[in-house]
């Protein structure tokens, strides 16, 4: 209800406007009265309401006395000036003083009405423009992690935009970024039979789980550093390097970091990374060719795991720039651009025929590493790229492939069905709703969560989420959290740092028992039994 006090030196006047004004049918209230200017202010300050209707000529202090101490006060609400002087001097100070009506006595019970309900619909739109503007600010913040995430991804890739890199960074980040050397370590999650087995949504959980180890040892070991998630099973850390320090010095302490980080991931998840490293750079925008270098180190590493073969002029070639390819054509995939992904296919299957010794061994390696790639990203969106080529022997096509060519026409073949596959642009256009929940779940599991409140922030309705975001995982979004938090529970468990009250509360469980009972129907046993273990 909108708070109305009135200010007069006439008691008549105030009960006569008290009994007089409709309240109920303004959807206002009377919060008070005063007879001269000070005691308004007083009251003023305490009630904060949002109209007051004042006269001018009153003891102690006048009604343009008061008014002008109100805005020095920066006070929000609309003031009414109800007077029986008409002088003109009055009139043009309560202009300078930004008054929102000056109304001249007697009024009558019509008029007064009109000029409330004017001023009642100009405060409805204040605060609905107000509350407009509080929803961007909070999307934005809620966004803002998002942002920064791609911004990283497209530096670390090379997918930015040149031209307005530096107007993309604000004056402190420029320069420490300009102040720093950089260098890239790629890091690749190995094929296991462990990991054959998972399904998308528990590799979500074991991307998340290799993300959170990574991080806590960076703030340990080299805290200017930043974690960037690239496709599927590929990611990357961007350290970032103070100029003094010797290239010698950086990689061998970057090297012993990669070592922490492959046993830490070994011995928790039982799951094996293999690491590669890209060279230093002076320039943060030249940060994407160490990335590139860091994965052709490690493309070197799984050739010679298998069979010896010299596919890109021994690691030196980084013109044919894999990792920017794979994430361009991801992203034109997810968003349904078939036009682009066939000019990306053309530009890179262009720059493969210019290289010197094109091996089929090479080829195939990108064909098998694109179809992970497809297979995480289109997931996510709710198309399960197995179901939708389900009879197509793919590996046998792709052991068939040798040329760049041959690759050209097996990726653009496939493309075209899961473009025009049955559902796919409802499914990418709502990508972004289910990454957000993906993402809130994995921030925000310590907290009270629920449908009804992401609705709001994504403006889609709380069934209509439901459906979409399981349709894209499996589960349903409560499920989804309560895995969430169970992998953390189970974590700090074995860690052992933590009561399990503690850890109830960590994971977003206020009632201990609840949090037991939940766990033991997920995992089979107490999570003290699990902490004895």
């Amino acid at each position: 209800m909108w708070r109305v006090l009135i200010i007069d030196d006439d008691f008549q006047v105030l009960e006569g406007m008290r009994k007089s004004i409709p309240w109920e049918e303004l959807d206002a209230e009377w919060v008070g009265e005063a007879m001269d200017g000070e005691e308004g202010l007083s009251i003023i300050r305490d009630t904060q309401p949002d109209i007051v209707i004042t006269d001018i000529y009153m003891p102690v202090m006048n009604g343009l006395e008061m008014i002008e101490q109100l805005r020095n006060e920066q006070f929000p609400g609309e003031i009414l000036i109800l007077s029986g002087y008409s002088d003109f001097q009055y009139a043009r100070q309560a202009l300078r003083l930004q008054v929102t009506d000056y109304l001249s006595k007697p009024i009558t019970v019509a008029e007064l009405r009109s000029v409330m309900e004017r001023v009642i619909k100009e405060l409805e739109a204040k605060e609905w423009k107000k509350m407009e503007q509080e929803e961007v600010r909070r999307r934005l913040m809620l966004y803002e992690p998002f942002v920064q995430k791609e911004w990283l991804k497209s530096v670390a890739t090379g997918t930015f935009d040149r031209k307005i890199a530096d107007e993309s960074l604000t004056l402190s980040d420029k320069a420490y970024w300009a102040l720093r050397n950089h260098q890239v370590m790629g890091m690749e999650l190995m094929s296991t039979l462990r990991l054959s087995n998972l399904s998308l949504t528990d590799w979500n959980l074991f991307r998340f789980a290799v993300a959170n180890i990574i991080r806590e040892l960076l703030v340990e070991d080299w805290p200017e550093a930043e974690y960037v998630e690239l496709h599927s099973h590929h990611a990357a850390v961007v350290y970032h390097i103070k100029p003094e320090m010797s290239k010698e010095v950086v990689l061998h302490k970057l090297h012993l970091i990669g070592e922490r980080i492959t046993e830490c991931v070994r011995e928790y998840l039982k799951l094996e990374i293999r690491i590669g490293f890209g060279t230093m750079k002076t320039n943060w925008k030249e940060i994407s060719n160490s990335t590139e270098e860091a994965f052709l180190d490690l493309l070197q590493q799984s050739i010679a795991s298998e069979q010896p073969i010299d596919a890109v002029s021994n690691g030196k070639e980084i013109g044919i720039r894999p990792v920017k390819f794979y994430q361009e054509l991801a992203e034109a995939i997810v968003y349904s651009k078939e036009e682009t992904t066939d000019q990306i296919i053309e530009g890179y299957v262009h720059q493969l025929k210019e290289m010197p010794s094109l091996s089929s061994a090479y080829v195939q390696y990108l064909c098998k590493e694109l179809w992970t790639i497809f297979a995480y990203s289109l997931y996510n969106t709710g198309i399960v790229l197995d179901e939708l080529f389900q009879g197509s022997p793919v590996t046998q096509e792709i052991a068939r492939i040798g040329t760049a060519e041959e690759l050209e026409l097996w990726l653009k073949s496939k493309i075209k069905i899961i473009v025009s596959s049955r559902g796919w642009s409802e499914n990418s256009r709502h990508k972004d709703a289910v990454d957000f929940m993906i993402h809130y779940a994995h921030i925000h599991y310590a907290e009270e969560i629920n449908l009804e409140d992401l609705s709001k922030q994504l403006y889609l309705s709380r069934n209509y989420l439901n459906q979409i975001f399981k349709k894209a995982t499996g589960e349903t979004f409560t499920n989804y959290l309560i895995r969430v938090r169970m992998e953390k529970a189970k974590a700090l468990l074995i860690e052992g740092k933590s009561m399990i009250y503690e850890i109830s509360e960590k994971v977003g469980y206020k009632n201990v028992p609840y949090f037991s009972s939940i766990f033991k129907k997920y995992y089979g046993m107490s999570p003290s039994e699990l902490g004895k273990k």
